[in-house]
């Protein structure tokens, strides 16, 4: 049998070109916007029907897991936890478009800038402290991706141990 050797050469011309790759796509990045804009009126009601139906698509998750009484098993209620969390992050974006869309809340967002601030409106401050915590619904939105890995893992690791062996050869 013959086995293949590297020099020391190749190995090195690879960590060479690694770097070079690395540092191109670094140093080639653009600016990466985190919010997303609905230019026109009909996408931000296809988005808000989105919120609505995913929300609601959660809500029957969540249902057919407790009517099937599969919430006893732990990956399952990993599942049934990230449903619900979904739909709360759901209802939470829900609101967060809809205050976006009445420009009642802030008059001014300096959102190009590490420094950027809000100018509040002249509405009632209850109104800016609802549209600053539906602000920050990554709040439910990780740990509704983190109960889903969870369940996810869970189960898959319950179906690879009730999984026959088969014998060797």
């Amino acid at each position: 049998m013959r086995t293949s050797k590297t020099t020391p050469c190749l190995g090195a011309f690879h960590i060479l070109e690694s770097v070079l790759c690395l540092s191109c796509v670094l140093l080639s990045a653009q600016t990466a916007e985190a919010t997303q804009v609905h230019t026109a009126s009909e996408g931000l009601y296809v988005h808000q029907i989105a919120h609505l139906f995913f929300l609601f698509s959660m809500g029957i998750l969540v249902y057919w897991l407790r009517q099937r009484s599969l919430v006893q098993e732990t990956g399952w209620r990993f599942v049934q936890y990230a449903a619900f969390l979904f739909m709360l992050w759901n209802a939470d974006a829900f609101i967060a478009h809809y205050l976006d869309g009445r420009g009642v809340v802030f008059e001014t967002i300096n959102a190009g800038h590490w420094n950027g601030w809000v100018d509040l409106g002249e509405d009632p401050e209850g109104l800016a402290v609802l549209y600053y915590l539906a602000k920050m619904d990554h709040l439910l939105s990780v740990p509704a991706i983190v109960c889903l890995y969870l369940g996810l893992r869970e189960l898959l690791r319950r179906a690879g141990a009730s999984r026959p062996t088969e014998p060797a050869p």
